[in-house]
């Protein structure tokens, strides 16, 4: 058996230039991919008006894609002070948004944060319109699989669509690895499904084996959606007693670590497999969300933090300028993304947060989660700089979801 204490990170230097690089040179061929979009509906999603039976209003009026469609760059641009934001309060969810999410319960003191709105180059994002998403998705079924920040998007997206349809019937259930949410007014089914990984860990001889041929395990509870959005990155780094598995399987052969860029490859293959062999394209649309980048290194972002803290402690604004701090570990893990992706007859789209998402070290709960109790919050080393608060940074993902479904 191969084994490893420690996991090697290459280096890479990183510029805002490479990463462009990346992103235009980089992408599937076909457009479900591309940074520069034409927005146009895909496998059957209407891009029509709201039905006339529309119970609904929406609290904020739905203001369409203004912009030019063939050179807007959605996921490249700069963060914009908003005063109509955030777009949602937790009372707007309530008993969804959960404690390790909900910064302002917990204690957080500034609210500028979330008063940011994200501005692609060439256009403006529509307006979320949570009455409109009930119409266009009714009947159908939306899956979320990946790890936690694949629930934090989740509860995301149940809350922008409640602000702005609060009449609604509906019900949560909450289990693992499944957790549910239904409009049963639309008969619509949102659940998020607890996968790290994507592929399938098994229990051998009370060792947890972490299987990077095998999917079906997880993907059982998939192959029904409407709407598939997948992520997969940071328990990828994990060690000691943070780490996933005991094992790795990759073939016949058991490992007790591998280098972990080519062990997440080879799961991402397997789930590529997956999708081109299992999921109906023609029904189902797949989304791939990028790495959401951590800021646990105030160095990532070429500047002192503005608390002297070792973290996203204390940080109140967002990065400004022309680069993208986005660390050299988040770089590789994104472009495994990339590679796989690139691979596919008929690619998922990418959801490409990284970038966007890398300027924003102020969004983070830090000590303010519900996780962390009230004597570990005056300790910065406990801050979580890997989760999203909500209302956050996870909304503009919703908010390009939405953009690039109906529109």
């Amino acid at each position: 058996m191969g084994s490893s204490s420690s996991l090697h990170l290459p280096g890479i230097s990183v510029s805002a230039i490479f990463f462009l690089v990346i992103l235009f040179l980089q992408q599937p061929e076909q457009s479900s991919s591309a940074i520069i979009l034409s927005l146009k509906k895909r496998h059957g999603g209407s891009s029509g008006s709201s039905s006339s039976g529309n119970q609904y209003s929406s609290s904020r009026p739905s203001a369409g894609f203004q912009g030019n469609k063939s050179t807007c760059t959605l996921f490249l641009g700069t963060w914009v002070r908003d005063s109509s934001y955030p777009l949602y309060k937790p009372s707007d969810c309530p008993n969804v948004v959960e404690p390790e999410f909900d910064c302002q319960m917990y204690g957080r003191p500034d609210s500028d944060y979330l008063k940011y709105r994200w501005q692609p180059q060439n256009c403006n994002l529509p307006t979320f319109n949570g009455a409109e998403f009930l119409l266009k998705m009714k009947g159908k079924t939306i899956m979320f699989a990946g790890d936690s920040l694949g629930k934090n998007q989740w509860e995301s997206l149940i809350c922008l669509i409640m602000s702005s349809a609060p009449s609604t019937q509906i019900e949560m259930r909450r289990g693992l690895p499944l957790s549910t949410f239904r409009f049963l007014d639309y008969g619509i089914t949102m659940s998020f499904y607890k996968a790290p990984f994507l592929v399938d860990i098994d229990s051998v001889q009370g060792k947890r084996v972490l299987k990077l041929d095998e999917i079906s395990g997880n993907a059982n509870a998939w192959h029904d959606a409407d709407l598939l959005i997948f992520n997969t990155g940071h328990w990828w780094s994990h060690t000691g007693n943070m780490q996933g598995w005991d094992l790795i399987q990759s073939g016949n052969t058991y490992y007790q670590d591998m280098d972990r860029f080519v062990a997440m490859e080879k799961a991402l293959r397997t789930w590529a497999y997956w999708v081109e062999s299992h999921v109906d394209r023609s029904k189902t649309q797949v989304f791939f969300l990028s790495i959401s980048p951590t800021h646990d290194n105030p160095s990532d972002w070429a500047a002192p933090s503005s608390t002297g803290s070792k973290n996203c402690y204390g940080e109140t604004e967002p990065i400004t300028g022309a680069a993208y701090p986005v660390s050299s570990y988040t770089d590789q893990l994104r472009s495994v993304i990339v590679e796989v992706l690139h691979g596919m007859h008929n690619p998922a789209f990418l959801l490409d947060i990284t970038l966007l998402s890398s300027l924003r070290k102020d969004g983070h709960p830090s000590v303010y989660s519900g996780l962390i109790s009230g004597s570990q919050r005056s300790r910065p080393d406990q801050s979580d700089c890997s989760h999203w608060c909500l209302p956050g940074l996870p909304d503009t993902w919703n908010q390009l979801l939405y953009t690039i479904l109906f529109y």
